[in-house]
C-alpha cells in the first residue's frame, strides 16, 4: 500500500469510528463496512428525521466510495436502487456541487461549494439530507423529476412516497428507526458537557497535586512510562492530539517547565521529612525489585 493510500485509510478509520461511535454518531445515518477489510466502501442507510418530510420514514440505501487519495479528491455517492430525485441519475449517482472537485472549468460552480480536503464524510452527508429536502432545480440530474417537483408537484410528491414504503424493506433486520430530528445534525455529546469536564479538570488538578504520592490502593507506585506506539485509535484523538477522555490538560501543567514553582508551592502542603524519607525508601524498593 502507497503512503498516499495508507493515510487515506488511516482518516477514513478515524472518521467512520467517530460516525459509529454510539456517543457521537448522527442518527441521520446508519453506516456500515461493505467488507471489513476494505475500508474504502461504505454502506450507508439514509434517512431523514424531519416528520414534516415527505421523505421522513424511509431508509434509502447508498454507496459511498473514497479515491486512494483522499481527501484531496472527493468520494463517489450512489443510490441503492436510485430513488427519483431532482438531482439523482437513473442509476442512482447523486450530482451535488460539494463532491464536485473544485477548480472545474466546465462548471458555474463557485470553489467554496465544491469538495475540498477539509471537508468530512460527516458534513457530505449531512449536505445530502439538505438536498433530499431542497433539491436543486437549476441543475438536474433526473430532468423528469425536476419537472415534476416544478409543475406537478402533488405528482411528484404521490411518487416520492411511495418510494418511500418501498425503502422500508431495505431496514436491516434488528435495526430501529430513529423517530425524532431534535439530535438529527449535532454530536451527541453537548458542548455543554465538554465544558463541564474541562472544568472537572481544572478543579481537581491541586487536589491531585497535593497527593503525598503516586501511591495506588496497595501503596504501590504507578508506572506513569508512555509510549506512542501503545496509543488506542480508538481512544486518542487524531484532530487534537489528546486521547478522548483523558486529563491531558493536567499533564501538561505537570510537564510544564515555564510555570511559577513558588505559585505551585503555595498550593502544595509542607512535606515532613520522615514522610520523604518513606517515599524515598519505597522508590528504592520498587528499583531493586525491577
Amino acid at each position: 500500500m502507497s503512503h498516499l493510500k495508507s493515510s487515506a485509510a488511516s482518516l477514513l478509520l478515524r472518521q467512520y469510528r467517530e460516525l459509529t461511535d454510539p456517543k457521537k454518531a448522527i442518527p441521520s445515518f446508519h453506516i456500515e463496512l461493505d467488507d471489513d477489510s476494505n475500508i474504502f466502501v461504505w454502506n450507508i442507510g439514509v434517512m431523514v428525521l424531519n416528520e414534516d418530510s415527505i421523505y421522513h420514514g424511509g431508509y434509502f440505501k447508498a454507496q459511498m466510495r473514497f479515491p486512494d487519495d483522499f481527501p484531496f479528491s472527493p468520494p463517489q455517492f450512489r443510490f441503492t436502487p436510485a430513488i427519483y430525485h431532482p438531482n439523482v441519475y437513473r442509476d442512482g449517482r447523486l450530482c451535488i456541487s460539494i463532491l464536485h472537485q473544485s477548480g472545474d472549468p466546465t462548471t458555474d460552480e463557485p470553489d467554496a461549494e465544491t469538495w475540498s480536503p477539509v471537508q468530512t464524510v460527516e458534513s457530505v452527508l449531512i449536505s445530502i439530507v439538505s438536498l433530499l429536502e431542497d433539491p436543486n432545480i437549476s441543475s438536474p440530474a433526473n430532468v423528469d423529476a425536476a419537472v415534476d417537483y416544478r409543475k406537478n408537484p402533488d405528482q411528484y410528491k404521490q411518487r416520492v412516497k411511495m418510494e418511500v414504503e418501498r425503502s422500508k424493506q431495505d431496514i436491516p433486520q434488528g435495526f430501529v428507526m430513529p423517530t425524532s430530528d431534535s439530535a438529527a445534525y449535532v454530536s451527541k455529546i453537548s458542548k455543554q458537557d465538554e465544558v463541564e469536564d474541562n472544568k472537572d479538570i481544572a478543579d481537581n488538578f491541586w487536589y491531585d497535586s497535593d497527593l503525598d504520592g503516586d501511591e495506588d490502593g496497595n501503596g504501590g507506585l504507578h508506572d506513569d512510562s508512555f509510549s506512542f506506539e501503545e496509543v488506542d485509535d480508538e481512544t486518542y484523538d487524531y484532530q487534537t492530539g489528546y486521547r478522548n477522555g483523558s486529563d491531558e490538560e493536567e499533564l501538561e501543567f505537570e510537564d510544564d517547565d515555564s510555570m511559577d514553582n513558588d505559585s505551585v508551592m503555595d498550593r502544595k502542603q509542607p512535606h515532613k521529612a520522615e514522610d520523604e524519607s518513606e517515599d524515598l525508601e519505597d522508590v528504592e524498593k520498587v528499583g531493586k525489585s525491577l
